[in-house]
């Protein structure tokens, strides 16, 4: 059993470069490939935890967010197999955690440092997440971790992971392969939403709703949170609103776009359904889990 052919055939129409994309993956039968994404995204998961714990986000110790992404995960079976989006949502969860590690830090310079080096390796299996460092300094910024020395920090982590590509790719003489991540950088495609599928459509739609209500949530009742933790969810908003803005500009990267999607808004959605304890909310939370148990009904009947 190898991967479905509607599969194979959007992400090589996509024409999207990255180390992933140099693995045959049409050559492994479809388990292995779905064990390595399952694997990936259990990591995922387990970070999601870690990440809440150690700052305090959802100010309990709570696992609502690893749920809320492992079940918008499971509504869609496309995303089931290895994409590039797939590493790339590793690294930026990583890039993340060293940079609210950095929140008004004495000594911010090396976890700058270390949170550029991690999107700097998610940036060669998914070039685009290059856009995202713009956000991550604003991120530093508002965490009043950005000087000069820890900027300066950045971007040798950034650069870093390609120093060590160029060193490999002049060794083996491979240089072309070196130059690929930046022509896919400035490749920009023009927007093309007839090659959005409507299951696509349908769960970015869905994480827009349940984004805005968080998003709004956050900002009515940041009050109960302490500073850093509004500043550690006004990030992820920013950077949320960011992803669903490159996904409209780009649509040919949806796939790999929602996988960071997921990361972000599902600490969101976690933080509003743990700490929202009203009638609203409770029909808010039954009707998402209704909505998701369609989506997931619709997606697997198409792919019957």
């Amino acid at each position: 059993m190898f991967m479905p052919e509607h599969i194979t055939e959007h992400s090589h129409k996509e024409g999207i470069y990255s180390f992933i994309k140099l693995i045959p993956l049409e050559t492994f039968p479809s388990w292995v490939n779905q064990i390595v994404s399952f694997i990936l995204h259990l990591v995922i998961g387990y970070f999601l935890i870690t990440l809440n714990n150690a700052f305090g986000i959802i100010r309990v110790r709570a696992s609502i967010q690893t749920a809320v992404y492992l079940l918008l995960v499971a509504s869609c079976p496309a995303i089931h197999f290895l994409y590039p989006g797939d590493a790339a949502a590793v690294a930026l969860l990583l890039s993340i955690f060293f940079l609210f590690a950095s929140y008004q830090h004495p000594h911010a310079t090396q976890s700058l440092f270390e949170s550029f080096i991690l999107l700097g390796v998610g940036s060669l299996a998914f070039p685009q997440l290059i856009y995202f460092v713009p956000v991550l300094w604003m991120g530093a910024f508002t965490f009043q971790s950005l000087t000069f020395k820890s900027f300066l920090a950045s971007i040798l982590g950034l650069c870093l992971p390609y120093w060590l590509f160029f060193g490999y790719t002049f060794y083996t003489n491979q240089m072309e392969m070196f130059y690929k991540p930046f022509q896919e950088m400035i490749n920009f495609h023009t927007p093309q939403f007839s090659v959005l599928r409507p299951w696509e459509i349908a769960i970015v739609f869905y994480c827009l709703v349940l984004y805005i209500v968080s998003a709004v949530y956050v900002f009515m009742n940041s009050y109960r949170d302490k500073i850093r933790t509004r500043m550690y969810l006004r990030f992820l908003i920013l950077i949320s609103f960011c992803l669903f803005v490159f996904i409209f500009l780009q649509p040919a990267h949806c796939m790999d776009l929602l996988s960071l999607l997921f990361v972000c808004v599902s600490i969101l959605i976690g933080h509003m359904f743990a700490l929202s304890d009203t009638k609203a909310s409770n029909l808010l939370f039954i009707g998402a889990i209704v909505a998701l148990m369609g989506l997931l009904c619709y997606n697997i009947w198409m792919l019957l």
